[in-house]
């Protein structure tokens, strides 16, 4: 045992140090989601219809957007092997098509977002909150311009291994982001009206917009990023092959998201089969589920950026030893988030004001706390073979654990046997024990025969 842990003590060491501010900045983005999740919760009236309304527009919006966030994720290993590579040039057309990337990935998701809230009565949702998704779904929707622009540049950033950029931005990002709900939301003595959850829309759109601003002032500014920023290149010939480059692994990449992402907005829609209140319980227990496999998406992100240098040492050693001390931190994380959900379901699904919402929240996020381990690993693993540029396979899989197994099991179980909300997250974990299973396997299988 203590030969294990001596083994992996400076691969636990770096990839903790590494991933702590990924961590940080990924759980921020979602908490942004989570603090409207909260406040339009504790709205004094319409809170359950609110709550099933922003089910609904986030799940369009992530559905899609997810591509683009993931698509854009490749980046950073790849910055990481040229830094490996000691080719400065590189990494700043790598920022520069990043850009390019992130600029065409907003508009095809903004326009297929528009199209799906435009086809919404497809999805046979209650229409009673119909006016007030759409709404909200418009608001947020032009916030996917300033938030993958931010997504760009933070995987330059945090590929050259500078990751507490983004997070302190992201962190002073949530805190505008509450700020602006309290105001936005409940309104102000006669100077501001109440919005309501088009108020949470609004700052949520105000906070993407000040992230992508303050991260390009920061590293046009910060010295440290000025070694690439002043590197020559080969102009901008090189600039279209990478965009090509990062487009190939990066929409197989986010598929594999859109893949999960999809899954989970499927049980949005099944629960809206059942009752508002079940939609609205949806909403409050994939909130804290979100947030947790966001940290867990952050230790894959630094196991991918530390297997991508590997990759540019071509040393085979390193990158089992950084993919395993990833795998192994997502699991002990997810293991004690597993615990606090839990023990502390009653009281997480507490803030409601509605006692219904709060006892059915409450039993899902027990399920959440049982498929924990299942999301940590399959989370890292796809970060980790992201970083060896391992997208083809990964993104089958994925497709294979959600959509033959996840999805079908969701439905039958929820329906066929009654099982209903508990039935259908009993499918969400078949499909997480699907791909972690799978996907950890194939880390090891594709780790092991480089350079044989």
């Amino acid at each position: 045992m203590n030969t294990f842990l001596n083994r992996y003590k400076s691969d636990f060491k770096a990839t903790f140090n590494l991933a702590l501010p990924i961590i940080t900045a990924q759980v921020g983005v979602m908490l942004m989601g989570f603090a409207d999740t909260v406040q339009v919760g504790r709205m004094a009236q319409g809170s359950v219809p609110a709550l099933a309304a922003a089910a609904d527009a986030n799940g369009i919006f992530f559905n899609i957007a997810i591509i683009g966030y993931i698509c854009l994720q490749v980046v950073a290993p790849l910055v990481s092997s040229a830094q490996s590579s000691n080719n400065p040039g590189e990494c700043k057309q790598l920022l520069r098509a990043s850009v390019v990337v992130s600029l065409i990935m907003s508009v095809i998701c903004a326009m297929l977002i528009v199209l799906i809230g435009l086809n919404i009565d497809l999805l046979k949702q209650p229409k009673e909150i119909k006016s007030m998704t759409l709404d909200f779904l418009w608001i947020i929707t032009i916030s996917i311009f300033p938030s993958f622009v931010f997504s760009a540049i933070k995987s330059f950033t945090d590929g050259l291994s500078h990751t507490k950029v983004a997070m302190q931005i992201t962190v002073s990002a949530l805190l505008l982001n509450v700020v602006l709900n309290h105001f936005l939301i409940n309104g102000y003595k006669d100077i501001i009206p109440a919005l309501g959850l088009n108020g949470a829309g609004y700052a949520t759109l105000t906070a993407r917009i000040y992230m992508a601003v303050a991260i390009i002032i920061y590293t046009l500014r910060d010295k440290a990023f000025k070694p690439y920023l002043q590197a020559s290149t080969q102009g901008l010939d090189s600039i279209k092959t990478l965009v090509g480059k990062i487009m190939k692994l990066g929409i197989p990449s986010g598929f594999q998201g859109f893949s999960e992402v999809a899954a989970f907005y499927g049980a949005v829609v099944m629960m809206g089969w059942i009752s508002l209140p079940h939609k609205a319980a949806h909403q409050v227990a994939i909130g804290f589920v979100s947030m947790t496999f966001m940290a867990a998406t952050g230790i894959g992100a630094a196991g991918g950026i530390r297997v991508g240098s590997g990759m540019g040492e071509k040393n085979r050693k390193t990158i089992i030893d950084a993919g395993t001390s990833a795998l192994l931190m997502g699991l002990l994380f997810m293991g004690t988030c597993s615990l606090i959900f839990l023990i502390f379901n009653d009281f997480l699904a507490s803030y409601v004001k509605d006692d219904q919402v709060v006892a059915l929240a409450a039993e899902l996020i027990i399920w959440g706390g049982i498929f924990q381990l299942f999301d940590g690993t399959q989370a890292v693993s796809v970060g980790i073979l992201r970083g060896m540029a391992d997208v083809n396979v990964p993104t089958i899989i994925t497709f294979i654990a959600y959509w033959v197994v996840g999805l079908p099991m969701c439905y039958f179980l929820g329906f066929v046997l009654d099982l209903k909300h508990i039935g259908i997250w009993i499918g969400l974990t078949s499909s997480l024990f699907v791909s972690a299973s799978l996907l950890s396997w194939r880390f090891y299988v594709k780790a092991n025969k480089l350079w044989h």
